[in-house]
């Protein structure tokens, strides 16, 4: 009888990608705590920050790129966003079938509060992890990002 006896590298790899599914996880509960802190819920602070990151009068196809979502699901949440007084749509200058999306006042005081409050906890989580390290696990992340974009090959 055959049996799968994985090499060091595939045990490496198989336990990269189980903690990144962990770790994720864990991230995500340390992150919640803050944004009820701060008035807002996980599902709306990641277009809220998106929007925040990418600038004013961004398109909502970008945000909804940038935050990977799809745009059924950014709508929701960009209309509680809009209605909670974060977030305001116009029509683009441009090409009026598409959104531009703007922080008001408020937004932007929102969030400036969670980014400083997640500097805060990533120098927590991540001190005395060396920037060649941090350097190295970003390039990891990034094979997981773009391995969503490659087509798969056949097993």
């Amino acid at each position: 009888m055959l049996s799968f006896v994985p090499k060091n590298l595939d045990v490496l790899q198989m336990n990269i990608s189980s903690s990144m599914v962990v770790a994720a996880r864990h991230w995500r509960k340390i992150c919640q705590a803050t944004l009820v802190n701060c008035g807002i819920s996980e599902a709306c602070a990641v277009p809220l920050l998106m929007i925040g990151r990418l600038g004013e009068g961004v398109r909502q196809v970008t945000v909804a790129q940038a935050a990977g979502m799809e745009s059924p699901s950014l709508v929701r949440l960009l209309d509680q966003l809009c209605h909670a007084g974060y977030v305001c749509r116009t029509e683009d200058a441009h090409d009026r079938r598409a959104k531009c999306l703007s922080l008001t006042a408020t937004g932007r005081e929102v969030v400036q509060a969670v980014e400083t409050e997640l500097v805060r906890l990533r120098h927590e989580v991540l001190e005395g992890i060396e920037q060649s390290d941090l350097e190295a696990a970003l390039r990891v992340l990034k094979a997981f990002e773009l391995a969503n974009h490659s087509p798969v090959a056949n097993p």
